[in-house]
């Protein structure tokens, strides 16, 4: 079976950095953020629960990650759009990563570098830093256990 290519986060955040030079001010990117987030397809209703949901989040979010082969898929939700699309855009950056590039890379940095972080609220910021911090946890975890099953 052959083998797909999959990008690094590196390369799919310059895929993200392109995307976002084009938009010229805050309402354009809130508009871009909106649209990708009306794309991420929902999670089952039984993926709803309290074990996925992330505290942290002025909004409702529930966050589902597998790791297989060393490689992390993401999936999530929001009851917001805003959110939605901030969703999207992690999921575009970790879903297919390898464990180890996941805690290597800073996606605030990136999420400020294009002009995101610094015009969220407070509450908003805190719940991104809330997904964050899931999908590294999660992919230490999936570290740890890759660890221990070698």
């Amino acid at each position: 079976m052959p083998h797909l290519a999959v990008m690094t986060i590196a390369e799919t955040a310059d895929e993200i950095r392109e995307e976002f030079s084009w938009l010229d001010d805050w309402e354009a990117r809130y508009a871009h953020i909106i649209d990708l987030g009306k794309a991420n397809p929902p999670l089952a209703p039984e993926e709803r629960t309290e074990e996925t949901r992330v505290r942290g989040c002025a909004s409702q979010v529930w966050m589902v990650t597998d790791i297989e082969d060393g490689r992390m898929k993401v999936r999530a939700e929001s009851d917001a759009m805003i959110v939605s699309g901030l969703i999207a855009l992690l999921i575009r950056l970790y879903s297919g990563a390898q464990l180890q590039e996941i805690n290597g890379f800073d996606a605030k940095a990136l999420l400020d570098e294009i002009g995101v972080s610094g015009a969220l609220t407070a509450q908003r910021s805190n719940g991104l830093a809330s997904m964050l911090e899931r999908i590294r946890t999660d992919a230490q975890v999936g570290l740890s256990t890759a660890g221990e099953s070698s």
